[in-house]
């Protein structure tokens, strides 16, 4: 009994992402013509996939030290970058984003800062990157006829990670005041010995808020980041639309990052090519050739978290099985995970 318990709830765990991807699939699929499908990908050159895969190699670099600033300075690039490209790879592969869980873990052990305060860092992170990604579609937007209707949702966007931003600069700026008001609110017990090393953790994580100079460094090589991005998109977008301007390739950056947010199957799977057709579609693209790029986009960024991602699994000294049976919460593992236990 308790093992078909555990099947159903892996089976909830994967279904509401499964469905969201099947039916992007379906939308995507369904605008498309199957021959001019065919014939897309017989456009495509290998010039195309070659600068490609330099430039995902140049931003997972950089997203690699963006994240090493957000961590601070006693950790290394090895493991910021490698920590990187082994959360993209879990993201891909598990539900959820588990991926995030998993760099958390890894990095947090490897660098001796822990598993929550790694966590926050990934918050910090993400904040930045929500940022970004509507700060592109709103800039962009008043080059685009008939699509008022998105510019509320990316302010709406922009709005509410400001305002989580600044909740949690006055939590950094108080922690000592938020650690003392829980521990005065709190009654002795296992549950609270817990939770407290671990909000402790996070507050520590989310310290780098209060210290400017270190927050300023991290949005510039974020920022960097994005740039490397948008480079990518304008690259395949002048690939479906010849001689589109640059601000198409920060459009569909913006839209991607939106869309691919959305919970789905692993790997953003349908979610992505809907996206990128999508936006691709709005600037007046062939769907059909759309889709053939955002497949070969996706399959070489698939590839490339992987070689990196399953080498920074092995620099771990875990096999791989090992590893995703950690971070999908197998119990028979996580329970020897002292670091977790310990509040780390």
């Amino acid at each position: 009994m308790p093992a078909k318990t555990s099947n159903w709830k892996k089976v909830l765990r994967w279904l509401p992402g499964v469905l969201i991807s099947v039916i992007a699939i379906y939308a995507v699929l369904k605008f498309i013509n199957v021959e001019d499908l065919k014939n897309a990908f017989k456009t495509v050159k290998l010039s195309f996939i070659l600068i490609l895969f330099f430039i995902n190699i140049l931003g997972l670099l950089i997203r690699g030290k963006a994240w090493q600033v957000l961590l601070g300075s006693d950790v290394t690039y090895a493991q910021s970058f490698f920590g990187v490209c082994e959360g993209y790879f879990l993201n891909n592969v598990l539900p959820l984003r588990a991926g995030e869980i998993g760099r958390s873990y890894f990095v947090g052990r490897s660098s001796g800062k822990g598993t929550f305060f790694v966590l926050s860092t990934i918050v910090i992170e993400r904040a930045f990157d929500l940022f970004f990604a509507a700060s592109l579609v709103v800039v962009t937007l008043p080059y685009l006829i008939g699509m008022d209707w998105i510019k509320p949702v990316a302010t709406i966007i922009l709005i509410l990670v400001f305002a989580g931003l600044i909740m949690l600069y006055l939590i950094a700026r108080n922690k000592e005041k938020v650690m003392n008001w829980a521990n005065k609110k709190s009654k002795p017990s296992r549950v609270m010995d817990f939770l407290l090393p671990r909000i402790q953790s996070i507050l520590n994580g989310f310290s780098l808020l209060a210290k400017p100079s270190q927050f300023l460094l991290g949005l510039f090589w974020i920022g960097l980041n994005w740039l490397v991005w948008v480079s990518a998109y304008f690259l395949a977008v002048q690939a479906v639309i010849p001689d589109s301007p640059l601000w198409w390739g920060a459009f569909v950056a913006g839209v991607m990052a939106l869309g691919v947010a959305i919970p789905s199957a692993p790997s953003a799977l349908g979610v992505f090519e809907a996206s990128f057709v999508g936006a691709l579609a709005i600037l007046g693209g062939q769907t059909g050739t759309a889709l053939a790029y955002a497949i070969i986009m996706h399959l070489l960024n698939f590839i490339q978290t992987a070689i990196f991602g399953i080498w920074g699994l092995f620099r771990e000294g875990m096999g791989l099985s090992q590893i995703l049976a950690r971070v999908g919460g197998d119990k028979t593992t996580t329970a020897t995970d002292g670091d977790l236990q310990n509040g780390q």
